[in-house]
């Protein structure tokens, strides 16, 4: 099979994806399909179809705001949202793809977004108007399923002008908007139609909340710019009832999935259907989160009785600031490695029969990505921050007036990304070992916190194994690590019989003595706007003088 080529080529990166879009505005074939499980009914709008309304979107916009002004996404995972969006860039305007607020964490968080980034219309949805008129205060509120009049021609897009602005979820710091330019969204699209061989035969389906960088590339841009098919549902309604998600993705063609790997626990925990056949689904990518291995034994287990092939099973690495993707598995599918943990806390990459398993997250597609320690790229085997260079990187932050982060120089090269990640480069593969911020030292010992929270996770059965936090604290005691975890939904167990339990299995592992243990009720751990575990918010919460 032929290499791709080492960098995306420049006749993409001239175009933009509302190009792509109004190249097949005369297409008949289905675009966007929603799956509303609530109604039981499915809605879908073919190329022409969501063409012409973007046209009239775009052009009800520009009657309210000028290009270049920020637009805020308020809406639900509906057929509107992709309209909004898609409006947006026609227009020339910066979208921030948002949510509709359902709760008051929800209501507090878009208020410090929406105050960031200085949008002042909000582009919302009939089903989800009443509820954004509640919000708070806009000067514009545009209903985009409502808008009629004359369309508008897509303006020209400045391939280095921002298209968006991507917040990140705030795992590890207060909410950021990265700059998102035009060139970066087709040259992600590029990366990614080569790294999974998605096309104008693939159907990308799936439920991960446009507002995220991961839906938004994968249910949204990608079959835009491939000329494929994209077919959604609310998150809501996988999370309630986990095989929603298998027997979308056994209804459709060639198809291309993604989700973080809580998902696929939660959806191989639900079970399969017996007429389920799932030969057909060609990839579904495993990110957003640490890749375990029990996940991907699991999956296998209860899906591949039903034509799932464990080489779909992609691995992948990516994050906001570089429009989501880094690196990916290839077709052989997944790979792990057992390291020595002694050697890797120390940065450097052992195999060994007994350690640390952690699975490959593949190879970079038309990008740079090196390791960095000490200002040096290090060889394979060596550990340290993984910094990222490639057109789909983003500008900078919205309104910070530091962008070193993004203008990193190496080896006399700048425009490097510094991920803020760790990880390691072994037999060619990348593996991600941590978040740089997150590392856990106690007596000049480093400590990666999932390995904590993997053997606390696993160490009695009334914790969800997937709701655990490990943290690092300092005191007048000295350096120590904190864990934080979950009761499953309906356990009963003696309170000091699973902190004991969680406290062996973290001295067997690891050889450390936790400062302390906290079980919390089921939901008490704070998490990101993509169900990850937000360590830092955990530690702010449960990391004080306790125990």
């Amino acid at each position: 099979m032929p290499s791709p080529p080492a960098t995306v080529p420049e006749d993409v990166l001239r175009t933009s994806i509302v190009d792509r879009l109004f190249a097949r505005a005369d297409d008949d074939r289905p675009l966007f399909t929603h799956q509303d499980h609530s109604r039981g009914t499915e809605h879908t709008l073919t190329w022409a179809q969501f063409a012409a309304r973007v046209r009239v979107v775009a052009g009800g916009l520009r009657r309210v705001a000028e290009p270049g002004e920020r637009v805020a996404v308020l809406a639900g995972q509906e057929l509107a949202y992709p309209l909004a969006f898609f409006g947006a860039l026609a227009a020339g305007l910066v979208a921030v793809p948002l949510m509709a607020p359902s709760n008051a964490a929800q209501a507090g968080r878009l208020d410090g977004v929406l105050a960031d980034s200085g949008a002042r219309v909000w582009l919302t949805s009939a089903a989800a108007a009443a509820r954004v008129r509640k919000s708070g205060e806009a000067r514009e509120i545009v209903v985009v399923d409502e808008l009629t009049g004359p369309g508008a021609d897509p303006l020209p897009a400045d391939p280095e002008s921002p298209a968006y602005l991507q917040y990140t979820s705030g795992s590890t710091r207060e909410p950021a908007g990265a700059v998102i330019p035009h060139r970066a969204i087709v040259a992600a699209c590029w990366q990614g139609s080569v790294a999974y061989a998605v096309d104008e035969h693939t159907t990308c389906a799936g439920w991960i909340p446009f507002f995220h960088d991961m839906g938004l590339i994968q249910l949204l841009c990608l079959p835009v710019f491939a000329g494929g098919r994209s077919v959604f549902m609310a998150p809501a309604e996988f999370v309630h009832s986990p095989r929603r998600w298998p027997r979308q993705l056994a209804s459709f063609p060639a198809v291309f999935t993604a989700a973080p790997d809580f998902a696929y626990a939660l959806a191989a925990d639900a079970g399969a259907d017996d007429d389920l056949d799932l030969s057909d689904v060609r990839v579904a990518l495993n990110g957003s989160e640490p890749v375990r291995p029990r996940t991907i034994a699991r999956f296998q287990e209860v899906f591949g009785p039903h034509g799932f092939r464990r080489e779909a099973h992609r691995p992948s690495y990516g994050l906001a600031e570089a429009t989501v993707y880094v690196a990916g598995t290839g077709p052989d599918g997944p790979r792990s490695t057992v390291f020595d943990r002694e050697a890797l806390a120390q940065g450097r990459a052992v195999e060994t029969a007994d350690g640390t398993e952690l699975v490959s997250v593949g190879r970079p597609v038309g990008q740079q990505v090196r390791i960095v320690r000490d200002g040096q790229a290090r060889p394979d085997g060596t550990a340290g921050e993984i910094w990222v260079r490639g057109p789909n990187v983003a500008t900078g932050y919205w309104g910070r007036g530091d962008a070193s982060a993004f203008g990193a120089t190496l080896d006399g090269t700048g425009g490097w990304l510094r991920t803020g990640d760790l990880g390691v480069v072994h037999r060619g593969d990348l593996y991600v070992t941590g978040r740089l911020k997150d590392l856990i030292v106690v007596d000049g010992r480093n400590f990666h916190p999932q390995d904590i929270e993997a053997a606390a996770g696993e160490a009695h059965p009334a914790l969800r194994r997937d709701r655990v936090a490990a943290f690092g604290v300092a005191d007048d005691r000295g350096e120590g690590a904190v864990v934080v975890a979950e009761w499953a939904r309906g356990a009963t167990a003696d309170v000091r019989e699973v902190t004991r339990a969680v406290l062996r299995a973290v001295s067997r592992e690891h050889d450390l003595t936790l400062r302390a243990v906290h079980l919390v009720p089921s939901g008490g751990l704070p998490r990101t706007s993509s169900g990850k575990i937000a360590r830092s918010a955990a530690k702010a919460r449960y990391g004080g003088d306790r125990g």
